[in-house]
């Protein structure tokens, strides 16, 4: 066995990484907190449980894990957000239920026999799809992340807005997506050697629309038609959406209707006046397409109380619209010292990649950080360098490090650092 004391590897109480490999050291059993009990026949082993249904449902005791909050605009029922509870959750599928949100004019009901995919444009033969004709398709699946430009907006507020993980962070969330690549399709249209971008726009009364480079659609696009195995959910734009990996969500079209190519961007809305990001000079950045390096700690974090000292596990996610994660550090004393926490086995590129450390927490106030890199060497910015030049107006594309301060009650609310 191996003593906990020889274990340390950054301050404050870190814990060396190799305690979550497969290969990991063994650790004395101090490192144990369960404790032997006498086993009881309980109620429900007494009589039969409840028959079978068509679909399954959560338990009735997992019923506080949900998608919060929701946000609508005033007057509206969908034009809003809601969150996915990354506190709740582990590994790196989200469920489709808790999948976040982000719409302009709500879930339209959709007739799947009727909806049509329409490909325009510069293009030698238009061409329109449905349901059953891309089925014919060659498709693929991938497990991605999907990120909303506007999360973590609350961390550029000038002082620390207090909220749980998924309420600040939320508005990400990583399926299995499956569809049929859209360069199949384009190529069976024949593209035209003007054709240099395309412009996607949804089904919903906001008839919502982005600009998209031709390289990333021939390169990683998809027309999604499933999640997590299943057919997309309305939410999720069902009966098909576009799907851009690494890019910033509101690029990922949902309800996909047409697809026009273009010899330059359309300059629409929602690329210009919003999707853009205003400097502190009253210029706006247009087309800042992949979504930055970025983690953050699900475990210890706040309304998860912690319960007097002892050995925890500090978990959380880490995503790069670049490519891989390679590492993620962590720290607990504010960020004077760091340790490399080990990486779950599922390193995918563009996905969520879980990190686990080990940390021996003394009970005293402690401020809990975690920071990626990426396989283009891209390391997490402090939230510091993410404001510098930039308009207190703005709020898209924060992946500044999110610190938590644990206070000698076990409580942890979110503060710069």
């Amino acid at each position: 066995m191996t003593d906990i004391d020889e274990l340390p590897v950054a301050g404050n109480g870190l814990l060396d990484r190799r305690i979550f490999l497969r290969a990991g050291v063994a650790v004395s059993a101090a490192f144990l907190t369960a404790k032997a009990t006498a086993v009881e026949r309980e109620k429900w082993m007494s009589i039969p449980g409840e028959g079978m249904s068509g679909s399954g449902a959560p338990s009735a005791h997992e019923s506080h894990i949900a998608r919060a909050p929701i946000r609508s605009q005033p007057g509206t029922t969908g034009s809003g957000a809601s969150w996915t509870p990354l506190q709740f959750l582990d590994g790196i599928i989200t469920p489709s239920r808790l999948h976040f949100e982000r719409h302009h004019s709500g879930i339209p009901d959709i007739d799947p026999d009727r909806h049509r995919l329409i490909i325009h444009g510069l293009v030698e033969r238009p061409l329109s799809f449905s349901l059953d004709t891309l089925a014919r398709y060659p498709t693929v699946s991938r497990i991605q992340f999907l990120e909303c430009s506007g999360n973590s907006r609350a961390s550029m507020a000038p002082e620390p807005v207090q909220g749980n993980c998924g309420q600040l962070h939320g508005l990400v969330s990583a399926s299995e997506w499956g569809g049929v690549p859209l360069s199949v399709l384009l190529d069976e249209a024949g593209i035209k050697p003007e054709g240099k971008w395309i412009l996607a726009d949804g089904a919903d009364a906001a008839i919502m629309s982005r600009s998209v480079p031709l390289d990333k659609v021939m390169d990683d696009a998809i027309v999604a038609l499933y999640q997590n195995g299943e057919r997309l959910r309305p939410s999720n734009g069902y009966p098909m959406r576009l799907f851009l990996p690494g890019w910033e969500g509101n690029m990922s079209v949902k309800w996909l209707r047409t697809i026009k190519v273009l010899d330059q961007p359309a300059m629409t809305r929602d690329e210009t006046s919003k999707y853009s990001d205003l400097q502190a000079d009253g210029v706006s950045t247009l087309f800042s397409f992949p979504m930055g390096v970025k983690s953050v700690i699900t475990s210890p974090s706040p309304e998860l109380t912690m319960s007097g000292p002892g050995i925890y596990q500090v978990s959380g996610i880490a995503w790069s619209g670049a490519g891989s994660i390679t590492r993620v550090e962590v720290s607990a004393d504010g960020g004077q010292s760091w340790a490399d926490a080990a990486l779950d086995e599922h390193v995918l590129s563009k996905s969520l990649t879980r990190f686990r450390s080990a940390w021996h927490w003394d009970g005293g106030a402690a401020i809990i950080m975690s920071r990626a890199t990426d396989e283009d060497g891209n390391i997490q910015p402090t939230r510091t360098v993410v404001l510098e030049g930039r308009s207190p107006a703005a709020w898209y594309h924060c992946n500044g490090i999110q610190a938590w301060q644990v206070g000698a009650d076990g409580e942890v609310a979110n503060v710069y650092a």
